[in-house]
């Protein structure tokens, strides 16, 4: 469930508002603060824990966990799986959530705890299981008309389906994430993609990522099938962050060639905390997840 589903966003910011060109209307957010939006995190989607409080919310993801890794992976498909190593794979899959790793890469910050080195074929063969059952969901790499001649970046992004997942096979709570801001950030970013994939489906859409070689990367960019886009920039907070978030998604949106396809219908910058959405001089929105919806 996204935050809009469990009842903890406000909905004043509407994803379908911007792409029908309402135009943006500043809106409350519910407010939050790091340490409640790392519970979020952690606690997840999980319907089962939305109306529940505490280490009993906190558990249904670590219950989850233990139940791939011992039946689910080997069941969805009738292959016998290692959970041992189902859960070394977990594990390197959320070290590395949110880049472009490829599998031999996956294999090398898995082999320190696997001596018996699986090769790439097996792990392609785990990672299709988790697929399967929706515990891994890859970004595509979104592909642009562009003004200019760049090389772009046509991996997948690696993410799980839920924030929780990731933080349960690492075996981390929320104090551990306020212990660790830059771990932190990337956890919230699969929480936050998560949320604008069940958005970005209500408006018969999707979400991809964009990078290229020249190193400028949007966290996400959802587009619909009418061929409109949305660039989203995912920050925790506070002037820094926003302004980082800012100056990509305007270098990005000045390089898309607007006579070959539609120009972006909003940029935004998604945040952890805040207690209003509101509109940048330059027409970026800054948004608390606690607002949106789809």
């Amino acid at each position: 469930m996204s935050l809009w589903e469990a009842g903890e966003s406000s909905g004043e910011v509407s994803l379908g508002a911007l792409f029908a060109g309402e135009g943006f209307k500043p809106g409350k957010a519910i407010e939050r603060t790091l340490e409640n939006t790392a519970y979020l995190i952690c606690r997840g989607g999980w319907p089962q824990a939305v109306n529940q409080d505490g280490d009993a919310a906190l558990d249904h993801a670590f219950d989850y966990v233990d139940a791939v890794a011992n039946s689910d992976i080997s069941r969805v498909d009738g292959v016998s799986r290692d959970p041992a190593r189902t859960r070394r794979l977990l594990r390197s899959y959320a070290r590395l959530q949110g880049t472009q790793s490829s599998i031999p890469n996956i294999r090398k910050d898995m082999v320190n705890g696997d001596t018996s080195g699986p090769d790439d074929d097996t792990i392609s063969s785990y990672l299709n299981a988790l697929r399967k059952i929706f515990v891994v969901e890859d970004a595509e790499a979104w592909c642009p008309a562009l003004r200019s001649r760049r090389a772009i970046r046509m991996s997948d992004t690696r993410y799980f389906s839920d924030s929780s997942i990731a933080t349960a096979a690492l075996g981390l709570g929320p104090g551990d994430l306020m212990n660790d801001i830059r771990a932190y950030g990337w956890f919230f970013e699969t929480m936050a993609v998560r949320d604008l994939r069940v958005y970005a489906d209500a408006l018969n859409g999707k979400v991809s990522h964009y990078l290229d070689r020249n190193g400028l990367e949007c966290d996400a960019v959802v587009h619909l099938r009418n061929g409109m886009s949305g660039l989203v920039e995912v920050k925790l907070g506070g002037e820094t962050l926003i302004n980082e978030g800012a100056k990509t998604l305007n270098a990005l949106s000045g390089l898309i060639d607007t006579s070959r396809q539609k120009e972006v219908a909003f940029k935004m910058v998604l945040t952890a905390t805040g207690d209003y959405a509101y509109q940048r001089p330059d027409g970026i929105i800054v948004c608390p997840i606690s607002a949106l919806r789809p």
